[in-house]
């Protein structure tokens, strides 16, 4: 400006029109740094600015580097809460772009960005608005039917007989649920008994059983297993292998010894005819011999399972999201563009310091996931132990079954501890009950964003609330005081850092991989276990990148196609042609 001999009045007059909203004041504040060009409008000024003085296109914008948050703007086509969620993956000069290139943008952005769209999640954006499952005590999903007392008293006896430290005295089992494999089998009941009393009119097409008939008893009849699995056939369209371990969890009640319903003869009681599956007569015999009805479930549904099995087809494909990374060479390499865009477009600190401390935290939960393999649980439950801080004793981690990161003094290092307890595969031959240890490379400034992270980043995004402790927070808010993240908050966080930063956008040039979908943190051992496989060949050496066993590696998370197995022995045999 002092060198064109411009004050902050001529320049105004030189670059607005009668249509321009802009204050002459907001020159002068910009130029004393009391603000900052935010809207779409002040954005557009600024490259009138650039033309004004022949400065390269963009010149101010990179001056002003990342900004924490998207340009506000209006568009007429979406209201005001959809803007703010879509402002991010929308281009600067969205508003002034014709009708039908703002569709074609609305359109990617909405479909590849926000929702990810595959067969799967569009059957299930379906679904989830017929609400029909059971809302048990100990379940966590909120569904719309309130289990009548009697069945939630059998399912609160069920979950405490797998669940319990000691077998009731009389009782026996096999096997003992955890946690979060406690509330998964109560859910999936909740579903069973909601489809048996949801109405036959309607969309969900249920059995219309009364709600005070519903016991745990109703499960020794094979006809209640026939029609549930083939409900969900139709409702689908094929069989997956959801229905096959559902009638296996209904053969494990019945066993002999150990099955909970099999000990349980009192729930013959309870007993009534189903309406065109379950006759008196039937229920009479059943009540007349318990343990030969067990038997006959247990065999009927052992041979079921198997029988759909042969024809189950995978409906989510847990690779779909992520399968542009799986098939490149080295899928860990791919996936670390994900964090090297973070820190590309990461807020200076001095002028935004709580979005800088949020990508800080982006940041770290990619790092330590991709570093450690970790389950979604551990991660979001992992405390947090800066360097002058006494870590906790192994005791008391394993009491509250969780790890912590902490300073190794002896290895001059960030760690990872986590006691074998607080791992779903506890009992896995992978941790022979010895705690889980490691210490994070000082690679790309890991360090550096740790020790920020824990002294100033934490404290910042906590602002004065109560600290749960735990190494990622929420962003306290006036709204939510509570910054621990919830299983579900924890995921779309990492779903949200996908979005912004993971997702090639063509329309803005932001993101770091074309063809990525959204995804949660599960996915990270994917690509771990994936990328060791292609690198090894070996099933137990990525078995040890996630803590787990080979026969899971195998079944569940390695993607190693016959071409990477071929490519890999090619290596070695072309040796000989040097």
């Amino acid at each position: 400006m002092s060198r064109h001999g411009d004050s902050s009045w001529t320049l105004h007059a030189a670059i607005t029109g009668p249509d321009d909203l802009l204050d002459k004041g907001t020159l002068r504040t910009w130029r004393r740094g009391q603000k900052q060009p935010q809207a779409v409008e002040s954005l557009a000024l600024l490259n009138r600015i650039e033309q004004r003085y022949q400065l390269p296109e963009g010149y101010f914008q990179e001056k002003l580097g990342p900004r924490p948050r998207a340009s506000a703007g209006k568009t007429p086509e979406l209201s005001a809460s959809e803007s703010r969620r879509l402002a991010w993956h929308l281009p600067d000069d969205f508003a002034s772009r014709p009708a039908a290139e703002r569709a074609k943008i609305l359109e990617w952005v909405r479909r590849v960005i926000i929702s990810g769209s595959t067969d799967y999640r569009r059957y299930h954006s379906e679904t989830v608005k017929q609400r029909f499952g059971m809302r048990f005590d100990t379940s966590r999903r909120q569904n719309d039917l309130d289990a009548p007392p009697q069945l939630d008293e059998e399912m609160k006896d069920l979950a405490a007989f797998k669940s319990s430290t000691l077998t009731r005295a009389g009782f026996k089992r096999s096997g003992v649920w955890n946690e979060a494999t406690a509330a998964q089998r109560t859910e999936h009941f909740g579903l069973l008994f909601g489809a048996l009393a949801a109405a036959p009119e309607g969309d969900i097409r249920g059995l219309g059983l009364p709600a005070a008939d519903l016991t745990f008893g109703m499960l020794l009849f094979p006809a209640v297993w026939d029609w549930y699995v083939q409900w969900r056939e139709r409702r689908r369209g094929f069989y997956t292998s959801w229905e096959a371990e559902m009638l296996l969890l209904g053969a494990a009640l019945t066993r002999a010894e150990t099955g909970w319903l099999r000990q349980r003869r009192d729930i013959a009681d309870r007993l009534v005819p189903i309406e065109g599956l379950v006759s008196q007569d039937e229920v009479e015999v059943a009540k007349a011999n318990w343990d030969q009805a067990c038997d006959q479930l247990n065999k009927h549904a052992v041979a079921r399972a198997k029988e759909i099995e042969r024809v189950a087809r995978v409906h989510r494909d847990p690779f779909e999201p992520i399968l542009v990374i799986l098939e490149a060479d080295s899928p860990l390499a791919e996936y670390r563009k994900i964090t090297e865009e973070i820190v590309r477009r990461m807020p200076d600190p001095k002028r935004y310091p709580k979005p800088h401390a949020e990508a800080v935290r982006s940041y770290l939960m990619l790092r330590i996931g991709l570093h450690s393999g970790l389950r979604q649980k551990n991660l979001r439950q992992l405390l947090a132990c800066r360097r002058d801080e006494r870590p906790l004793t192994e005791r008391q981690l394993i009491e509250g079954k969780r790890g912590e990161l902490r300073w190794n003094d002896r290895e001059h290092g960030w760690e990872l501890f986590i006691p074998s307890v607080a791992f779903k595969n506890s009992s896995s031959s992978f941790f022979a009950n010895r705690p889980f240890r490691l210490v994070l490379p000082d690679l790309g400034n890991l360090y550096a964003y740790i020790d920020y992270y824990l002294e100033r980043g934490r404290g910042l995004l906590l602002s004065g609330s109560r600290d749960p402790g735990t190494l990622f927070i929420k962003t306290v808010k006036t709204t939510s005081r509570n910054a621990s993240y919830t299983q579900s908050g924890f995921y779309e966080a990492w779903r949200l850092v996908i979005q912004r930063y993971g997702i090639f956008n063509p329309y803005t040039g932001k993101g770091a991989i074309e063809g990525l979908l959204p995804h949660g943190p599960h996915n990270i051992r994917d690509v771990l276990a994936t990328h060791v496989l292609k690198q090894t060949g070996s099933y137990e050496q990525a078995s040890y990148a996630i803590q787990d066993t080979p026969e899971m590696v195998s079944q569940h998370y390695g993607r190693f196609l016959p071409q990477d197995k071929a490519a890999l022995a090619a290596q070695v045999l072309n040796k000989a042609w040097a």
